[in-house]
């Protein structure tokens, strides 16, 4: 399936991305002389994540593993080699064990190589562990406002340092949480990742089907949301702050539902003084046919709020507007 899927997908986006490999893209005109060449990947089943971030003002490379599972490091390689212009390559991805190990092996054989390649994981899922083991915190939904930031800073043919300060800067400002409805499918099982009753909800899942902290009886919208944003305004001060929003669909969940979601939020937001500068509505970081949704939020500073008013991102799945 996976395969296939890459040999479609670039074949209805050849005028962005180009194949470097079975499991691996990058950018139709990589590599771009003197920029730093960004490279994500993860498993497969989280479509728009990560593939459909690469082009324009965000990713250069990406690779893909099985669905729900970490790509080996060979993709990787793959796509490193294709957009490394020789001033050096970042990788960025989320906080999973399979995906730190194989990009870790890809960025040793790249460094003997002789290719300059530094590392931002990313984890802003407030639920996945507590405060003071945020290193343990998976990352979800804020991947796709972090990767803005980062993509943007290497458009201007910034230094790797300098993306790499930025994208690890944009990953603590960001927070994440999320709720499901329902199980998803994965294909080579062909039965429900859980079991999850109609009548009841996950505060917290995974987008491979993680477990949450806890199963609560289904309740009104805006009962769920104020908890969702309770949780994240109480691990970071967003009060008075300007914010980047991302209201995320799981994949299942119909884009009215959503709307009805970023009213809720925008309401606790404005009730906060906390300012949406910028904001997205859809599946952004999805977990296949799962419904459920995530709201995250980036805190910006002047630097993150510049870089992504300023630049333009025409990628496969996001046209920012």
């Amino acid at each position: 399936m996976v395969e296939e899927m890459v040999e479609g997908y670039v074949a209805a986006n050849d005028h962005i991305i180009k194949r470097v490999g079975k499991r691996s893209i990058a950018r139709a005109n990589s590599p771009i002389p003197g920029k730093v060449g960004i490279v994500v990947g993860g498993g497969s089943g989280h479509l728009p994540a990560f593939a459909g971030y690469v082009g324009k003002g965000m990713a250069d490379g990406a690779a893909f593993g099985n669905v729900f599972a970490s790509p080996p490091a060979k993709p990787v390689i793959e796509a490193t080699l294709a957009v490394n212009s020789g001033a050096g390559v970042m990788y960025t991805y989320g906080n999973y064990q399979g995906d730190c190990i194989n990009f870790d092996k890809a960025q040793d054989k790249c460094r003997e190589m002789g290719i300059k390649v530094q590392t931002v994981v990313l984890n802003d899922d407030v639920l996945s562990a507590p405060k003071d083991q945020a290193h343990k915190r998976r990352g979800i939904g804020g991947l796709f406002l972090v990767w803005h930031v980062a993509g943007a800073k290497a458009e201007q043919m910034a230094s790797l340092d300098e993306v790499v300060a930025v994208t690890a800067k944009a990953n603590a400002n960001t927070r994440t949480v999320g709720v499901g409805l329902t199980s998803c499918i994965v294909p080579a099982n062909g039965k429900p990742t859980f079991s999850l009753p109609d009548n009841e909800m996950e505060i917290g899942l995974g987008i491979h089907g993680e477990p949450g902290i806890k199963r609560v009886k289904v309740r009104p919208i805006d009962s769920v949301i104020d908890e969702i944003m309770d949780s994240i305004l109480a691990d970071l001060d967003y009060k008075g702050s300007d914010v980047a929003l991302l209201v995320n669909g799981l994949g299942g969940s119909p884009a009215e539902e959503l709307y009805v979601v970023y009213r809720r939020v925008k309401q606790i937001c404005d009730a906060n003084k906390i300012n949406i500068k910028f904001k997205h509505v859809g599946n952004q970081v999805t977990a296949l046919e799962m419904q459920g949704t995530s709201v995250s939020l980036l805190r910006l500073d002047s630097e993150m709020h510049d870089l992504i008013k300023n630049t333009t991102v025409d990628t496969c799945m996001y046209k920012k507007v």
